[in-house]
Order: C-alpha cells, then sequence, then structure tokens
C-alpha cells in the first residue's frame, strides 16, 4: 500500500496539468482513489471487449495500444509514454475496450476510477476540456498515422516509425540509437506491413547508411534522408 504522502507526490509531480485544475476537495478525491500497479514486460493491461472501467496514466516504461487483425497479424496503434492517459475514451463513448495495452517493457501505471472521473468533468469545466483538448490530439494523430499508413510505400511507413520511435522514446546518450529495441515483428506491426517487409527494409536502409542495426538496436546515422523518404514515400 503507497502512504497517502507519496500518493499526493505523484499526482502533484506526474499529474502536475491535471492536478492543477482541482480544487483542494478535488485533489483529497483523487488520493483516496489513486491506485498503482507495475506491470511486467508482455503483460497485458486490458484485453479487447473488456469493460472500460479505469482512467490509465502512464508513469514509468513503454505500453503499447494495439489491435488483432486479420489472419492473427496486430496493428499497434499507439505507443504510450511518461504521461500519458489512456483508457478513458470507450468509457465516455459507452463501450467496451476495441483495442488491447499491454506492457513494451516493465511499466508502472497509475489508475483512476472512470465513475469519478466524470463526476469530476461534469462539475469542473477547466478538466473537462483539459480532456477534451487530449482526445483531440489523440484524434489528431490518429488521423495522421492512418492516412500514412494507408497511402505511403514500405519504404515511407517504416521511416515514419523510426522517427515516431525517436520523438516518443529519443536517443541514448550517444544521440543516435533509438531509446528503444524492437523486435522486427512489433517494427512490422507498427508500420502496418509483414515481418519479412521490416526486416528487409531495415536491410536497405542499414545499406544505403541511413542507419546501423544491432540487434533490437537500432541508429539513425542520416536522419535527414529518413524524412525524406518518410515524407515523400
Amino acid at each position: 500500500m503507497v502512504k497517502k504522502s507519496t500518493l499526493e507526490s505523484i499526482l502533484q509531480e506526474d499529474l502536475s496539468e491535471m492536478w492543477a485544475l482541482l480544487d483542494s476537495e478535488e485533489k483529497r478525491s483523487l488520493i483516496d482513489n489513486f491506485h498503482i500497479q507495475t506491470f511486467k514486460k508482455n503483460e497485458m493491461i486490458y484485453s479487447e471487449g473488456e469493460k472500460a472501467t479505469q482512467l490509465m496514466c502512464l508513469l514509468k516504461g513503454k505500453v503499447k495500444i494495439f489491435k488483432d487483425g486479420v489472419g492473427g497479424r496486430s496493428q499497434i496503434i499507439r505507443l504510450m509514454r511518461p504521461v500519458q492517459y489512456f483508457g478513458y475514451r470507450a468509457y465516455f463513448a459507452r463501450e467496451d475496450y476495441v483495442t488491447a495495452a499491454s506492457a513494451f517493457e516493465s511499466a508502472t501505471i497509475g489508475f483512476l476510477p472512470m465513475e469519478l472521473v466524470e463526476s469530476l468533468v461534469k462539475k469542473n469545466n477547466k478538466l473537462a476540456y483539459f480532456f477534451i483538448k487530449e482526445l483531440s490530439v489523440d484524434l489528431g494523430v490518429s488521423d495522421a498515422r492512418t492516412v500514412n499508413l494507408t497511402q505511403k510505400h514500405i519504404r515511407g511507413r517504416l521511416a515514419e516509425s523510426l522517427l515516431v520511435l525517436k520523438e516518443n522514446y529519443g536517443l541514448e546518450e550517444d544521440g543516435a540509437t533509438l531509446n528503444i529495441y524492437m523486435a522486427r515483428e512489433d517494427l512490422a506491426n507498427l508500420s502496418n506491413m509483414t515481418t519479412s517487409n521490416a526486416i528487409r527494409t531495415l536491410s536497405c536502409f542499414s545499406n544505403e547508411k541511413i542507419i546501423v542495426v544491432d540487434g533490437r538496436k537500432i541508429k539513425i546515422i542520416d536522419e535527414e534522408r529518413l524524412r525524406k523518404i518518410s515524407k515523400f514515400g
């Protein structure tokens, strides 16, 4: 059991933007109902078809939102980074989850009951606007990804995915290696292509000296060319 003082500190520091919109009574309500859970790598957080009951906030680690498609293939819809909220759209839409979420690596997640969140939103216009903004940003990203993944060629899709990984998770201390190690299958699922095509395209990028591949490590050595491929792909 996490101490209330610790929970308050987490809420103040990690959920600072939302925390600042609440009055003292609303803050106490959050502290009383906020709980934290740690998930191991590849552990499921929620599954498609489950009832949506919780607002989730990724405090530490990486999470993937995905959907199983035709023939057993998965499509990674979104990669979450700290501190982002997820899992609440389905509740507001009054539907079950249409996606699934799992820990891409060990992840620490904060949970709030959606019934509480909804009651706060109904009373607090600033908080309501906060979630409208969050949903609007997510929808814009989703729309752009849909167009790019359906209209770009394979090279453009993979180049975009590598740039998305860089923007989401940054680079290691060398200033070039992506700060996330992805299996080829996951990279393919993020890029809407088969694993064999992902492997082949990575090899082409490597031969063209755009990236360096070392196992699951990918180092970007010519970001300008990668961006051109992504833009015109």
